[in-house]
């Protein structure tokens, strides 16, 4: 039985509905657990379960004990974090000079995103980051309590909801500055399993991205299930935005970009650095 921990979030319910029902043929038994990825990012550091989908800022904190799987994470373009505010804001200016951002880890790919942008755009930095459960940084935005916030996920098309503005795409900035897509989350599993079985892991994960595409209605439930109280039509255009070619395979540019964003990370020292073909599959 492999222990696995993903969100419940609709792109990974997709992804891994056929694996966990076990319709991959020659796939290992699953046993799930769900939970948030800032959860799931505090599991890695700690060494538990087998397989995990956490963020890709997690992985020099947990490249020694577990290796990055070539797929079934979430990178691609078009699908960054946004920096949200009450009122319109000018970041010419640095609109958050001194401000305090709402921000929900400070282990997240977002958070990085976030931090790379400020070091860039806001003059003096911003004045202090507050860390929020996910839900509550929109509703903590319009109430005032915080000057912005970083959301990731849905919250991309639900935003304007809550009356709030969007100041930055953090995606589209890294995409324009970089030239690379953007990577969110990876799956990883531990390296004492051995080669053959991490092999036989991306594997499965792989035919089960498949066959989700193959037949999208047999997960539909499933998805539901788990998306709590999401619009099935806000649901659909997660997965849409999330699960792509680099869920199937990251590929030399899916490699390409961790490599970046990790590298970026470290030079302003915001994690420690990756040592030379740590990313690497066996």
């Amino acid at each position: 039985m492999t222990r696995i921990a993903y969100s419940p979030c609709p792109n990974d319910t997709f992804v891994f509905h056929a694996w966990a029902h076990g319709l991959v043929p020659g796939a290992p038994e699953l046993d799930v657990t769900f939970a948030d990825i800032d959860i799931t990012n505090g599991m890695a550091e700690r060494g538990e379960l087998d397989v995990l989908k956490v963020s890709y800022a997690v992985l020099p904190w947990v490249l020694d004990e577990y290796a990055l799987l070539p797929c079934g994470g979430a990178l691609g373009r078009g699908c960054g974090p946004l920096v949200l505010t009450r009122e319109p804001g000018n970041r010419e200016v640095g609109g958050l000079s001194g401000r305090t951002v709402a921000v929900p880890s400070e282990r997240s790919t977002a958070y990085l995103l976030f931090r790379l942008w400020a070091a860039e755009t806001v003059p003096g930095g911003v004045g202090r980051v507050v860390v929020l459960p996910f839900h509550e940084i929109m509703p903590a935005v319009r109430d005032g309590k915080v000057d912005a916030g970083l959301v990731i996920h849905e919250a991309r098309f639900t935003y304007q909801r809550y009356g709030l503005h969007r100041l930055v795409d953090l995606g589209e900035h890294w995409e324009t500055t970089t030239g690379h897509p953007i990577p969110l989350g990876a799956i990883i599993a531990k390296r004492s399993l051995g080669a053959p079985t991490l092999r036989r892991l991306a594997e499965s994960a792989r035919e089960s991205v498949r066959m989700a595409w193959a037949a999208p209605d047999v997960s539909r439930a499933y998805v539901r299930e788990h998306a709590q109280e999401m619009d099935p039509s806000v649901a659909d255009q997660h997965i849409a935005l999330y699960v792509n070619g680099y869920t199937e395979d990251l590929g030399a540019a899916g490699y390409a970009a961790a490599s970046a964003l990790l590298d970026r990370a470290s030079a302003e020292k915001l994690v420690p650095g990756v040592a030379p073909g740590a990313l690497d599959f066996v």
